[in-house]
């Protein structure tokens, strides 16, 4: 085994250790910052003019008796503990559906998120790579200007603003597409396999379900890809243009090489690495960051679920949202720290 790869395991077996620590402090964070807010789940379940006998037993029914501290060891010995020689990790039961767990609410919403978030960024790469290429291989013209500008606007754009002029250019005034939810009202979806509409479609070969799915998810992944995509423009742009003037590109042009194939095979696949860094990091965040989308296209998401939660105080459903997102992204870290060491044998650990 050579020295690279041992300090790579060595590396990542250090993250793995690392992992359930941050985990531990971001439930806990969101533990104290929930019960810091003003207001009682209690009441917002059952009224302020609820008997106070009824509030005192869901109280107790929830775990949102005793002290602070008695809640915060409640809450994480729920979290993660062992019964019967076994590992659970769980996150809880809604207070507003009490029926229902966590793990369940996040099964039900969190397909429609992934697919949200999924087209989204396949909009955000191509059209952050396809104008960052073009500004960087027309330096100091209009098209490199162009390129700049649109890096700034879109970087600076409100992603639920976006969304509603989309919305009244498209489906308000042309016509062209639905202006929210995610499937036809009183239409029965694809018959589920993993949960993606677009997938099911193809999978089922129904191709009717597949162009009604992707006419709900053109606007709102067009919203939030268009504001994605100035992230990768600008990467994309500056790499690229410091990988065109390095000395193995100019020893390629001056060997004859082709500028078509310079570009592809020696300057792009060097530029494109911290592109791979922010493309795994940036799908990890528009998972949980696709609120303001969600909301604004009733996309019944695990976002909207959350933006739900927050408002009627359901504290379990947020706080284990929250941790389920904070598993994506470390995940989606140390995948691509692993990518990157793999295509950069520079990187060292």
């Amino acid at each position: 085994m050579s020295s690279r790869l041992k300090a790579l395991l060595y590396y990542i077996t250090v993250r793995l250790m690392l992992a359930p620590v941050m985990l531990l402090a971001i439930a806990s964070v969101v533990f104290l910052l929930m019960r810091a807010t003003p207001g009682d789940p209690i009441d917002a379940i059952l009224g302020p003019r609820a008997p106070e006998s009824v509030k005192v037993a869901l109280r107790e029914q929830v775990g949102l008796t005793g002290s602070l501290l008695s809640q915060y060891l409640r809450y994480m010995y729920e979290l993660c503990h062992v019964n019967d020689g076994k590992l659970i990790f769980s996150l809880g039961k809604s207070i507003s559906t009490r029926d229902q767990t966590v793990w369940q609410i996040i099964k039900n919403f969190f397909p429609a998120t992934a697919e949200l978030a999924i087209y989204a960024l396949i909009v955000a790469v191509t059209i952050g790579l396809t104008v960052g290429i073009i500004g960087a291989l027309r330096p100091n013209t209009k098209w490199d200007v162009g390129s700049r500008l649109f890096g700034i606007v879109t970087y600076a754009l409100p992603m639920f603003w976006v969304g509603m002029i989309l919305q009244l250019v498209f489906s308000v005034q042309l016509g062209w597409l639905p202006s929210g939810a995610r499937f036809p009202v009183g239409v029965e979806p694809p018959t589920p396999v993993v949960g993606l509409y677009t997938i099911d479609a193809l999978f089922n070969g129904n191709w009717q379900a597949l162009w009604t799915s992707l006419r709900y998810l053109i606007l709102p992944a067009m919203s939030l890809g268009i504001v994605i995509s100035g992230i990768f423009e600008r990467i994309v742009r500056v790499n690229l243009r410091q990988t065109l003037l390095s000395d193995y590109v100019e020893a390629a042009r001056a060997r004859g090489i082709k500028p078509r194939a310079v570009l592809f095979n020696h300057a792009l696949k060097n530029a494109m690495i911290p592109v791979i860094t922010i493309l795994g990091l940036t799908l990890a965040s528009m998972l949980g960051g696709a609120v303001l989308i969600e909301v604004t296209f009733s996309w019944p998401g695990l976002a909207n679920r959350l933006f739900e939660a927050i408002l009627g105080r359901d504290y379990p459903v947020v706080q284990g949202i929250i941790v389920f997102f904070a598993i994506i992204v470390t995940i989606a870290s140390l995948l691509v720290d692993i990518v990157n060491a793999w295509i950069d044998p520079r990187i060292k650990y």
